[in-house]
């Protein structure tokens, strides 16, 4: 039985990955931080199929200790300070995690486990103020928040911890990836939860920043299927992961409106308090390099996507109105 250790597990694409892992029969290892509310995040459901361990990226020694009880084969380094916005609100934590944390997890395999191969979460947001079109793995970065820039030292420290002490590291270059389990601070979820509520009648508006951004959307099962397959390549490397189809902010709206009979247009207030200090305009990858030598490419659409986050959002606020009416 193989085994994998997952940081980050507790958010949408750790419950994606572990679900897939545990189906092909890997013993799974999941990091959490201690808190006082035992919160398991999107893999509640898994929660007695997973073993927890409690760790911090922003600790070495906890790292180590988590990496010697797992003896993990893979190890998938999922753990960020993921939404942008807050990185500009806090962004020396964002780089603890997410740049620091990055070495002190490869740290602790380099020290424990070195024969154990890992993935690295890296994103198109390091592209930031693009260089070409499409973005793919030559394309130079050019971050545009104390996110993106985290992200290029964790991608950079995985090449030279690669290079330096022959691990076998890869980072997989995720361009946007949804789903019904995303955050609700995202922007996805942010309009098919506000779909939801507008249809159901608790709510008459949503608030927005630049609907003319664009960004290239993908659904998160597809993309972790595409980390599993890096691992198991016969050699470390890096991937672009994306859809090759760009959407505007404005026809995710349209798309998620539309699905419930509505116009976007009625219901959307765009506000300058939720524009970027800084603003990557467009995203766009090119995933050739995946499909050719991991065989892979994405199953669901955009719009099936969005459309399933709608239904499960309808689905979640019908509950809460029901609970709420029962009480």
């Amino acid at each position: 039985m193989k085994s994998a250790l997952i940081t980050g597990i507790t958010g949408q694409d750790g419950s994606y990955l572990a679900e897939l892992l545990l189906s092909k029969g890997y013993k799974v290892y999941g990091i959490r931080r201690r808190s006082s509310d035992n919160h398991y995040g999107t893999v509640a459901h898994l929660k007695d199929k997973i073993e927890f361990i409690y760790a911090d990226m922003t600790d070495l020694p906890s790292l180590i200790k988590a990496v010697e009880i797992a003896q993990p084969d893979e190890v998938y380094n999922l753990a960020a300070q993921s939404f942008v916005q807050t990185s500009w609100e806090q962004p020396i934590l964002t780089a603890d995690i997410d740049a620091l944390g990055v070495t002190n997890i490869l740290e602790a395999i380099r020290m424990v486990k070195p024969d154990a191969r890992y993935y690295q979460a890296s994103t198109s947001e390091m592209f930031g103020k693009v260089q070409e079109m499409p973005q793919r793995e030559t394309t130079p970065f050019y971050p545009r928040s104390p996110y993106a820039v985290a992200k290029v030292y964790g991608h950079w420290i995985t090449i030279n911890y690669r290079e330096s002490y022959d691990l076998f590291a890869c980072s997989g270059i995720l361009f946007n990836h949804e789903s019904p389990r995303r955050g609700l601070e995202f922007v996805t979820r942010k309009v098919t939860d506000g779909v939801a509520r507008i249809k159901l009648g608790l709510m008459d508006e949503i608030r927005m920043g630049n609907l003319d951004s664009k960004r290239d959307w993908g659904f998160a099962g597809d993309y972790v299927y595409a980390m599993w397959l890096m691992l198991q390549q016969d050699a470390p490397d890096d991937y672009v992961i994306a859809t090759g189809e760009t959407r505007t902010v404005r026809e995710l709206l349209e798309t998620a409106f539309s699905y419930v009979d509505l116009d976007y247009k009625d219901h959307v207030v765009v506000d300058p308090k939720f524009f970027r200090p800084a603003e990557v305009k467009i995203l766009l990858g090119d995933a050739t390099k995946a499909k050719e030598k991991l065989g892979w490419k994405p199953k669901v659409s955009f719009e099936q996507m969005i459309h399933m986050m709608v239904d499960e959002d309808l689905k979640r606020v019908q509950a809460e109105i029901d609970g709420g009416l029962s009480k």
